[in-house]
């Protein structure tokens, strides 16, 4: 190498590959935690030693040439290799780094917050951020290592991996049941209000078959807790993990209703974006979320 001439850096390339996933130099910025100036200048550095150019500024951000889409895979696998490089030669048990997580918002903060604080402090060096919400992420695209998901996914070794089982039920206040009777089967259940995130489907056991109903209702919500607190309030009957409503039903403020119906077991997955080899700290975040819910509801 001339003097004055610089090497690619993996940085560099890094860089580039976030611009190219989220559209744009200040997403990029605020994904990697540095200023604008440093993406832009490390993009440069990339198209100048390639000689070609990668990206054209657009009225909406950032659009790949043809070039840049081409290189932007061989970044990507050359970034991921090395991280699986430097996570080889790790001493034992040590991580470093970045983690940025999605776990959804009604079980999250309550459960799964514990196990990320726990392993943030047995591993001094790795820098963990958790995102809270129950929209459905894009992990590719918005930039997460994984995502704890909670319902019916299908446990794949590829994209998704089974941690722990996962118990609901159905539940409704007192004063709602003492006003509406409590339904004893899915068929009267589809006669009384439910509380729903959506226009889902819900789904019964009834022996040793899984029923799919439709129920309806007036209250709906983007989030389990938020449903909790309508049926706290007589507003009608949810479908709840267990984890949210034990120590209302202990209290009396809830009651279980369909016992003999409930929800079948859901589960608890670690889901990782396809196609990448399992970095060791999404590895080490599943053993202990395994360790800390495999046994339990």
């Amino acid at each position: 190498m001339q003097n004055g001439e610089r090497e690619m850096e993996i940085d560099d390339l890094r860089t580039f590959v976030e611009v190219a996933d989220t559209g744009g130099v200040t997403p990029a910025a605020q994904r990697l935690g540095v200023s604008k100036s440093m993406v832009s200048r490390r993009i440069a550095r990339v198209e100048a030693e390639l000689g070609v150019q990668l990206v054209a500024r657009t009225t909406r951000g950032i659009a790949l040439t043809e070039e840049g889409a081409t290189f932007r895979d061989y970044a990507a696998r050359i970034s991921a290799e090395i991280d699986v490089a430097r996570e080889t030669i790790l001493p034992a048990g040590e991580l470093r780094g970045r983690l940025r997580v999605a776990a959804p918002l009604s079980f999250g903060p309550t459960h799964f917050a514990p196990v990320l604080s726990q392993m943030a402090r047995l591993h001094p060096q790795l820098q963990v951020i958790s995102c809270y919400t129950d929209r459905f992420v894009d992990l590719i695209t918005e930039g997460f290592d994984c995502a704890i998901r909670i319902g019916y996914l299908p446990d794949s070794n590829l994209l998704a991996r089974r941690v722990g089982p996962l118990y609901g039920r159905f539940v409704g206040s007192p004063d709602y049941v003492a006003r509406n009777g409590s339904p004893e089967t899915p068929d009267e259940l589809l006669k009384h209000e439910a509380l729903m995130q959506g226009t889902e489907t819900w789904q019964v056991t009834d022996g040793d078959q899984v029923l799919n109903i439709r129920p309806q209702g007036r209250f709906k919500a983007d989030n389990g807790v938020a449903l909790l607190a309508a049926a706290l309030e007589g507003l009608g009957i949810a479908r709840l993990p267990n984890g949210l409503t034990d120590q209302h039903i202990a209290s009396g403020a809830l009651i279980e209703v369909m016992p003999k119906h409930p929800p079948p077991t859901a589960g608890i997955f670690v889901v990782r974006p396809p196609g990448q080899h399992p970095a060791k700290k999404v590895r080490v975040l599943t053993e202990m979320l395994i360790e800390c819910f495999d046994s339990g509801s």
